[in-house]
């Protein structure tokens, strides 16, 4: 076998000089745009979304069409994230309820544990250093303020903040500048 019948192992989009790692398995949507120090695998990235700089998404995690992912943000196994949604600089998800490092003495596999599933709907927004915890449904067009731990469900079109995360009002339809506080 020569060196150019040799499988691929990196996208054709990866560039290692700028630090873009992109693994052969990723599919990318039209026009994604990618900045430098990112590592992907085994990821979805849908149509006109932009990833910023020191992202990880790793395998079986998706991202909709027209979605920002801002730098220094890790989306990991089982996250799945719909169309147009924001997340914010720093942002953590969470897919091990009960994290170890070893199983019987010894460290611990893949084997060893259960990704728990995450969800962010439609036209999210998710603010900066927040921390989502897995089996959570963060609703369509809700918002969760900067910094918050997000414990449970975040109801569609609700305002959450805090550690952990409390519902502070509804959020207003873009540009009514409307916003309900309960």
């Amino acid at each position: 076998m020569t060196k150019t019948d040799a499988p691929r192992r990196t996208h054709e989009r990866a560039d290692p000089v700028n630090g873009i790692r992109i693994a052969a398995d990723v599919k990318l949507g039209r026009n994604v745009a990618i900045h430098c120090f990112v590592n992907l695998y085994g990821c979805r990235i849908g149509d006109d979304s932009r990833v910023g700089s020191f992202v990880e998404i790793q395998k079986n995690a998706s991202v909709g069409a027209r979605c920002k992912v801002s730098s220094h943000t890790f989306i990991c196994e089982g996250v799945t994230i719909e169309d147009e949604v924001f997340v914010g600089h720093g942002v953590m998800f969470i897919n091990d309820l009960d994290p170890r490092a070893t199983a019987d003495g010894k460290p611990q596999s893949e084997a060893d544990w259960t990704v728990v599933p995450t969800r962010v709907c439609k036209g999210a927004s998710i603010g900066s250093g927040a921390v989502i915890l897995g089996g959570v449904t963060i609703g369509a067009g809700a918002l969760v303020g900067a910094g918050a731990v997000v414990t449970k469900d975040v109801e569609p079109g609700t305002v959450v903040a805090g550690c952990p995360a409390r519902f502070l009002r509804t959020r207003s339809a873009i540009g009514s500048g409307d916003a309900e506080v309960r």
